[in-house]
Parts: structure tokens; sequence; C-alpha cells
């Protein structure tokens, strides 16, 4: 495998993105009524969602074997989705004490995401977005490669379908979970 099959690592030197202001307008939003599939088959409805959950938004899980899209570590924010995940995998358990459930979500099909949540051994639920519905809803910063649209990364905190807090720009991505646990023990 060699360092750019290997997704698990984040290089050294990539950008940091910025925070330009694309999610001011999310906090206090509440959640449309939208209806995404899962990796688990089902169909999730996030604003019914009961408590309080964490949904990261990234922009594409690399496969080994598979090139990144053309540029892609040159994007502030784009590299780490994997990293991203493991890390929401490993304090999984930690977040489920604090009553939170997790869910991550991308515009990659959900067999693409499927076979992602197999291979790193995901507990938790992968949404997709595929046809940009809920990005659009909720006017999320997006970038375009080869015409392929991508959300930035964000992770929203939710509260009984309304966004509570708002993780934007997220970097490094394998520390978000930490950021996250740290505002969910102080709220």
């Amino acid at each position: 495998m060699t360092s750019s099959d290997n997704f698990q690592t984040l290089p050294a030197n990539l950008p940091i993105p910025i925070d330009d202001g694309a999610c001011d307008h999310l906090r206090g939003l509440r959640l449309p009524e939208i209806a995404l599939p899962a990796t688990d088959g089902k169909v999730v409805q996030l604003m019914t969602l009961p408590g309080r959950t964490v949904l990261f938004i990234y922009p594409y899980t690399g496969r080994p074997g598979i090139d990144l899209p053309e540029g892609w570590n040159e994007i502030p924010g784009a590299r780490g989705c994997t990293p991203q995940a493991c890390s929401f995998r490993d304090h999984y358990q930690e977040l489920q004490q604090l009553n939170t459930q997790v869910y991550g979500l991308s515009t990659q099909s959900t067999d693409y995401q499927r076979e992602a949540a197999e291979r790193l051994h995901l507990p938790y639920t992968l949404l997709s977005d595929a046809q940009l519905t809920f990005t659009k809803a909720l006017s999320l910063p997006t970038f375009t490669i080869k015409d392929t649209i991508y959300i930035k990364r964000i992770t929203l905190i939710l509260q009984d379908g309304t966004i509570e807090h708002v993780f934007y720009p997220v970097f490094p991505p394998d520390k978000n979970v930490d950021d996250v646990l740290h505002w969910l023990r102080a709220n």
C-alpha cells in the first residue's frame, strides 16, 4: 500500500480550511422533512430523531486501490474522511454514554458507503445525500471537482431535529470527535 492509498493517516502539510461564514445560518435551524437512505437499509429523517444527535458531514471516503479525485490533498479540508469516521468509531461508546446518536453523511451512494462502513467496522449508520436534497435545503457549503459536487466537512449537533451547534470548518478531521466530546460534556 502506498502512502496515497493509506486513508487511515493524514499527510503532513495539508492546507487548513478557513471559516468563510458558509455555515453561519445553520445554528438554531429546524431540519427539513427529508428522508435519507442509510447503510443499515433504513430511511432516516433527521428532523424526527429524539434527543441529541451528532451528524458529521464529510466530502468523500476513499477506497484502497482507487485514486482520490485529482488535487484532493490540495483542497483545504477535503482529506481526512476515513480518519474522521474511524475516530467517531473509536469513541462511539463515549458518545453513547452521553445519550448521543451518531450519523455520518456524504453525497456518496448508499452502496458505496455500505462498503466503507463494513470495511471500517463502523458501529453507526452512514446517510446518503446523493441527490443533494439535504445539502440544498440547508444551503450547505460545497465544492466541485470535474462536475462532481462534494459537501465541505461540517459537524452538527442536533437536538430534537434542530441544529444546536455547528463545527465548521473541521480541522484536523481526526480530532473532530475530541471537540465534539468536549462540547457535549460542557453542554
